[in-house]
């Protein structure tokens, strides 16, 4: 049985989408250990296929180089494959210096000494993240149809609903954060509208998510709905985040990590899409709803993948209504089919 490391993405929404990779190699037999940064390392332990997780000691953006050789000394003689998910060439160093004998990952930033079985960087430049991953698997990669799928333990779960005072299904989830910018944010008063909404015809609470960053905007959101939202966000771990999405009713989102952790979850979602694509980075389940208008706008501009909107009017978002993003969640609910997009 063969001994892997994984080194994972730096991303919740990128390492949730390297799960079918994991489930890939674990069936074949590769024992995984799986080296992340402190702020990833609870999603990949919602992986039952993950034997084990190093978290790694290094600052994001530096180059770390003796701690990077500290950890791969201790490495050393303990594996025989690693998988190097990132495309940066600090990625690639702790496998390098702890000479693991077959160090496979795509060829990214120029990595020739780095890896030995390199894969071609793709032409497209975002291609769909699940296959990206998917092809380190070698042999044709992973199943065509293959999902990012996460489970925690009942404890766990039951635990979070506690501290939040909340009973599982009886509450909405929302995550209007977006880490990489304000073209990736459907706007507060958008959400204030639905969770209004929302609790109108359920009187059920709605939980703001997010890390601490996102405070303001949950903030915002919950003065627009008064009564109707409880501001989580920086309040919660990514564990007890996770579990609270994990037990929600349903869930709205922004393209994020939350939303992917919701997909993986199978949990009834809407995920508002603006400036990236949904063929690049969909949340993979049959309970999800995108809501996107690409082809309503005519925007020649979308996807732009920019973090703000270079014409000031961020349109790819304003003009996604509150009505037509609670029909999307009101679908998946009652079960009906996904629309073609």
């Amino acid at each position: 049985m063969a001994r892997s490391l994984v080194v994972a993405p730096q991303w919740i929404g990128d390492a949730v989408m390297a799960e079918p990779l994991l489930a890939e190699l674990a069936e074949r037999g590769e024992t995984l250990t799986v080296a992340a940064l402190p702020w990833v390392a609870p999603v990949l332990r919602a992986m039952p296929q993950v034997a084990d997780i190093i978290e790694l000691p290094f600052a994001h953006g530096r180059l770390d180089w003796a701690a990077r050789k500290q950890l791969a000394a201790t490495l050393r003689g303990r594996f025989e494959r690693a998988y190097v998910l990132p495309n940066s060439i600090k990625s690639a160093l702790v496998p390098w210096l702890a000479r693991i004998p077959v160090r496979v990952g795509y060829q990214g930033e120029g990595r020739w000494l780095l890896l030995n079985r390199r894969l071609p960087n793709p032409r497209d430049e975002r291609p769909p993240m699940v296959a990206f991953y998917g092809a380190l698997a070698g042999d044709g990669g992973v199943a065509p149809d293959a999902r990012p799928r996460l489970s925690l333990p009942s404890a766990t779960v039951l635990e979070a609903l506690a501290r939040a005072q909340v009973r599982r299904g009886a509450y909405w989830v929302f995550a209007p954060g977006a880490e990489y910018g304000p073209a990736k944010r459907w706007p507060t008063e958008h959400f204030a509208a639905l969770a209004r909404q929302l609790y109108s015809q359920s009187l059920q609470p709605v939980l703001l998510l997010g890390s601490g960053k996102d405070g303001p905007v949950c903030d915002e959101i919950s003065l627009l709905a008064p009564g109707a939202c409880r501001v989580m966000a920086g309040k919660t771990t990514l564990d007890e985040a996770m579990a609270l999405i994990a037990a929600a009713r349903g869930m709205v989102s922004n393209d994020s990590g939350l939303m992917h952790v919701a997909a993986g979850f199978d949990i009834p979602q809407a995920a508002v899409f603006g400036s990236t694509s949904p063929d690049h980075t969909p949340p993979h389940s049959p309970k999800s709803r995108v809501v996107w208008l690409k082809g309503e706008l005519g925007l020649d501009c979308m996807p732009c993948f920019a973090r703000e909107c270079r014409y000031g009017h961020y349109r790819c978002l304003t003009e996604v209504s509150p009505e037509r993003v609670g029909a999307a969640l009101r679908e998946v609910l009652e079960g009906q089919p996904a629309p073609a997009r």
